[in-house]
This record gives structure tokens, C-alpha cells and sequence, in this order.
């Protein structure tokens, strides 16, 4: 119904949707890159002074990822959350003396409206999406910076947090609002936008600031938010202040945050340099990383081979720190993650991903018994938590995740994360058969390389009991042995020994074991059949799969992103021609079709 009287449009109607007849250009219409460095930051800016860092959102509102919507009141669109995520992690890496970091924003008034309207409006559902999940898997990464790195945030908030503007805030470890009258948090999108804050805020207020479910009901159907000495008392905040003493509260709290931290407030940080790639026509290229993605209507694969490490790992920590970012686990994961990410964001239509390996099993084990040997070391300490949040977003990337063990494979210790990441996981049992080229013309190896007498092997660590735990809070090969301690312990017996293909199936690490014969036809028979499925059953089926056991906050956020966002973005009265979301800010209510489903 549209109202006989438009409501006023207040200023952040008008400012993040101007009136306007013209369409916008669709915000995914370019290819996304999700490398960047301080240097070339257009929205944030990042300072370090002693054992606090500043990160300070000052959005160009010019510098929008792609034409078409500009970027008023510190929204943001996916550039300025990839500034932010790389900020994070350079943090980690770069600057291992920081213990505390304040995240604020330069404007007056006004902290982050949240993500931009025209931009989601603009946007294609699978965009929608996708940005929804890096957002979130951010702030879990900066969740993860305060419980496991040493490295507490704090949020200081001088203006309006609104939606995705609070969702920050409440990754963070301590929210700090001014109190002057005016400033507050807020979730509005079921009132303005039709839609759920789901992408974390609804979970992260009820399960982590375990503010009372009747209150989180008002305050996220209350489109102006809440202030002040309510927000406290709910604990929407942990502190407030008077515009006169703001500044001295959030140095004063910085403060005390940096000191409740382990971070070594003397130590010398890695660069990050620029992850190096090379696109050629269907392959992408890494030191370490090689991706061929095969677009047959019968396939639509990337098959991703990882590349062992050459030589040995450093003799001791001192080497590891010269080594910096290239050593090979950390080398590899950014390689992975870039991508992983450039999949997730520039090949919907590419299903599945394939992973192989090639390298010697014996490398592989001793780079992952370096980094557990020297797990207290903050650099060590980073790149085992690197690892942890990479395999977690491979387990949200909605796409089929097969592995193949296959002859000269090198699938040990953090590598076999891979494995058990896997929806499936063929591995050949006994060696292939000598063709002549050592190949089977399809890229798999029959060198032999890493496999007793030419068979291939896969390796259990103690890595694979517990550093690596997934959305669930469990390891994968927990998870596979769910409520089975029995079968965890035998598993935990080999430790350290190569497993041929029945040793593998017997203990829950591999799915099929085919032999040479069966091998090509049965490989290629997963893929074709993966690949005939409804991608949207398959990706509801693997994020259900995935998460066996408990639940826990990352999982029911992931969840929900999956299932619930993923749905309601797509509902007429969201995005339809009368839904809340097209109309945002046009002075005409959403006509809201009112059957409940």
C-alpha cells in the first residue's frame, strides 16, 4: 500500500539515498581484488603509537568499488571491508608489539551507517551474499584477534552505529559510546530495509552481550536505535562518557586493555609483500598454489594443486622471523586465501573445488612439528591461527569441496586439514600403473613422489587434534568422529606414521578408495553428478554437513547466513518492485505481502 502521506525522509535517508530516477550500475560489475596495502587505502586510515593502534574509518565517499552509489555517512560497500581485513591482519603480523587497538571514525557525529544501501540495491543476490560472509568473516577475525592473539580492540563510538556500523562494534572487545543526547547503536534493518540483520548483529547481541531476549526484540524493531544510559543498562555498550571526557575515556581504555594482553611489547614484526599471481586464460598461477578451472557445462571445477615446501624448515625462531612472509606455510595460506577469495567473489558458476598435492610428506611434517614446537612464539602463534581462520572460510565458501590422494601427494599435518575439510575424499589405493611420461594426462602425478613404493600416503600430526578447529569449535577429524572418543584415540595412535588407502578409510580420513582401474572413471563420475545438483540444495546441504555437534556463535551466525539472509534477500518484500530495500529512502512505503511462511 502506499501511504497517503510519504514520511519524511530524516538525514540518513536523504544522505544514503538521494532522490533519484536513474538506476544505478550493478555494484559486483567488476572483477573484485581483494589485495590492498595501508599505502593504498582510500577509507581507513592506520596509525601506531607504542603498544595502541589506531584504526579510524573515514570512508571516500568517491571511492565506491564500482559506479553507481556513493558512499555517505561511513557506509561501506566490500572495498572498505577488504581495507579493514588486511588492516587486521597486518596488525597481527606487522606490529606484534600492539596489544590494543581502537577502531573510531574521523567524521563528526556519526561512526558507520552501516553497509550502503544503493550498493546492496544495486547489487546481484550472489554479491549480496558473498559481501554479507566477508563482513562477517572479518569481525570474526577480529574476535579472534582479541581471544587468541593478544591483540584487544576496542570500539570507540561518537555517533550514530547503525546496522552494520554496530555489527563492528560488536565484534569488538569493548564498545565505549558518548553520551551527548544524540549518539546511538542500532539494528533497523527489519524497520527500514525489510530485511534481518543476520549477517552476526542479532547473534552477537543476544549470544555474546547476552543482552535479555524481550530487549533485543525492542531494540531491533526500534528504527532510532538506543542511547545513552539505556544502551548501557541493556549492555548494547560496556561504558558510556560525556562528549567533554570522551577522549580521556578512550585513551584510559585502551590503556587497560593493552595491558591485560601477552603481546611482546618488544619484537620485530614480517611485512606482508603483495601476494604475486598470474591469470592466464582458465589457470591461476602462485609460487605455491596452481588453480585450472575447467567450465564444461559436465564439470565447472577448479582443480587446485598445493606445492609441498622445497627444502627444510628454518634451524630456529631468529630464521623464522628472517624468513618473514616467505615462509612456506604462511606463503601458502595467503596464497590459498587469495584464492579461495577470487573464486568466492569472480566464479559463481565454478562448483566445486578439487584439491591435490604434490611434494614429499616428510617436508610438509617437519615445517608442521616447527610451528607446534614453537606455538608460543607470537609469529608461530599467527601463522597456526592464519591457518585456523583459512580453513574456515574454505569450510563457508559454498562451493563441493573434493580432495584427491593420489601418487606423490603430500597431504600431512596441516595440509591434511585440507582433506578433512573435504565433502569427499578419494584416494587411490596402490601406486598407478608406468604409462611411459609419468603422467596421466590429466595432471596427476604417477611419480611416486611421497608414497611408500609409489603408493600414496596421507600423515596424522598433533597438529590435526585441536589447532585447527572449525566453525563448530571442533577439529574436523572430532567431527568425523563425533561422540566416538574410541575411534579419535586410534586415530591419535598414528600419529606420525603413513597411512596407506585401507589404514586411511579405516580411521575416517577418506571416503572411497578406488584402484588404478576404477580410479579416473570413478573421479570423474563424482564431479559430473556434483555438478548436475541444484547449486542452492547443495549449498544448504554443506553448510548443514559441515557443522556436525555443538553449536556455537560463529556457527549459528554462518548458519543463518546460509539459510535465513540467503532467503529473505531474495523475498519480494525485500527486493522486490514494492519491497522495503528498492523503496529505502524514496519517501514511499513498501507494500509488504503479509502472509507469514
Amino acid at each position: 500500500m502506499v501511504a497517503s502521506k510519504p514520511p519524511a525522509r530524516n538525514r540518513l535517508d536523504r544522505e544514503l539515498m538521494p532522490e533519484t530516477t536513474e538506476a544505478p550500475a550493478r555494484a559486483d560489475s567488476r572483477p573484485i581484488d581483494v589485495r590492498t596495502a595501508p599505502d593504498r587505502y582510500r577509507h581507513w586510515r592506520l596509525r601506531t603509537e607504542g603498544r595502541i593502534a589506531t584504526l579510524e574509518l573515514d570512508v571516500d565517499e568517491s571511492g565506491a568499488l564500482a559506479p553507481g552509489y556513493e558512499l555517505k555517512l561511513n557506509s561501506y560497500d566490500l572495498g572498505v571491508d577488504v581495507e579493514l581485513a588486511d588492516a587486521v591482519q597486518r596488525l597481527r603480523f606487522e606490529h606484534p608489539e600492539v596489544a590494543a587497538v581502537v577502531i573510531r571514525s574521523a567524521r563528526e557525529r556519526v561512526f558507520c551507517a552501516g553497509a550502503n544501501i544503493p550498493m546492496l540495491g544495486a547489487s546481484s543476490h550472489a554479491h549480496k551474499v558473498a559481501f554479507c560472509k566477508f563482513t562477517n568473516e572479518t569481525r570474526c577475525a577480529i574476535e579472534d584477534a582479541g581471544a587468541h592473539s593478544g591483540q584487544r580492540y576496542l570500539c570507540a563510538i561518537n555517533g550514530t552505529a547503525a546496522g552494520g556500523g554496530y555489527e563492528l562494534a560488536l565484534a569488538t572487545d569493548w564498545i565505549l559510546l558518548v553520551d551527548d543526547g544524540t549518539s546511538a547503536v542500532s539494528l533497523p534493518e527489519v524497520a527500514l530495509l525489510g530485511v534481518l540483520p543476520g549477517t552476526g548483529g542479532l547473534v552477537r547481541v543476544v549470544d555474546k552481550r547476552r543482552v535479555r531476549r524481550d530487549r533485543a526484540d525492542v531494540f531491533s524493531t526500534t528504527e532510532e536505535g538506543v542511547r545513552g544510559a539505556r544502551a548501557l543498562e541493556w549492555g548494547l555498550v560496556d561504558e558510556i562518557a560525556p562528549s567533554s571526557r570522551f577522549e580521556d575515556a578512550v585513551a584510559a581504555r585502551a590503556r587497560v586493555l593493552a595491558a591485560t594482553t601477552d603481546r611482546p611489547s618488544v619484537a620485530r614484526g614480517i611485512r606482508l609483500r603483495e601476494v604475486e599471481r598470474r591469470i592466464e586464460s582458465e589457470r591461476i598461477a602462485y609460487a605455491s598454489v596452481e588453480a585450472e578451472i575447467d567450465r564444461e557445462r559436465e564439470i565447472r571445477a577448479c582443480r587446485i594443486r598445493v606445492r609441498g615446501p622445497a627444502g627444510a624448515p628454518p634451524a630456529g625462531i631468529e630464521e623464522l622471523v628472517e624468513a618473514g612472509d616467505a615462509f612456506w606455510p604462511l606463503a601458502l595460506a595467503r596464497e590459498l586465501e587469495d584464492l579461495v577469495l577470487h573464486l568466492r567473489h569472480n566464479e559463481p558458476e565454478i562448483g566445486t573445488l578439487v584439491f591435490t598435492s604434490k611434494g614429499a610428506l616428510e617436508a610438509v611434517a617437519a615445517h608442521d612439528a616447527f610451528l607446534l614446537a614453537h606455538r608460543e612464539h607470537w609469529l608461530a602463534r599467527e601463522i597456526l591461527l592464519y591457518w585456523k581462520r583459512l580453513l574456515k572460510r574454505i569450510d563457508l565458501t559454498s562451493r563441493s569441496i573434493v580432495a584427491l590422494v593420489e601418487p606423490g601427494s603430500c597431504f600431512a599435518g596441516l595440509l591434511l586439514e585440507l582433506v578433512l575439510a573435504a565433502d569427499r575424499v578419494y584416494m587411490l589405493d596402490g601406486p598407478f600403473g608406468d604409462d611411459g611420461d609419468g603422467s596421466d594426462g590429466d595432471g596427476r602425478d604417477r611419480d611416486g613422489n611421497g608414497g611408500s613404493g609409489g603408493a600414496p600416503a596421507v600423515r596424522l600430526t598433533e597438529s590435526n587434534f585441536g589447532c585447527f578447529p572449525g566453525v563448530n569449535g571442533l577439529a574436523r577429524l572430532a567431527s568425523r568422529c563425533l561422540d566416538d572418543g574410541r575411534a579419535l584415540a586410534r586415530a591419535r595412535q598414528r600419529i606420525g606414521r603413513d597411512l596407506t588407502a585401507a589404514e586411511a578409510e579405516a580411521h575416517r580420513l577418506v571416503t572411497f578408495t578406488p584402484d588404478e582401474i576404477d580410479w579416473e572413471d570413478e573421479v570423474r563420475l563424482a564431479l559430473e553428478e556434483r555438478a548436475s545438483f541444484s547449486p542452492d540444495a547443495l549449498t544448504g546441504m554443506e553448510a548443514s554437513l559441515r557443522c556436525p555437534g555443538p553449536e556455537t556463535m560463529e556457527s549459528r551466525i554462518f548458519g543463518r547466513l546460509t539459510a535465513w539472509q540467503n532467503w529473505i534477500f531474495q523475498r519480494e518484500n525485500a527486493v522486490g518492485e514494492r519491497g522495503a530495500l528498492t523503496l529505502y529512502g524514496s519517501g514511499v512505503r513498501a507494500d509488504f505481502d503479509r502472509r507469514r511462511v
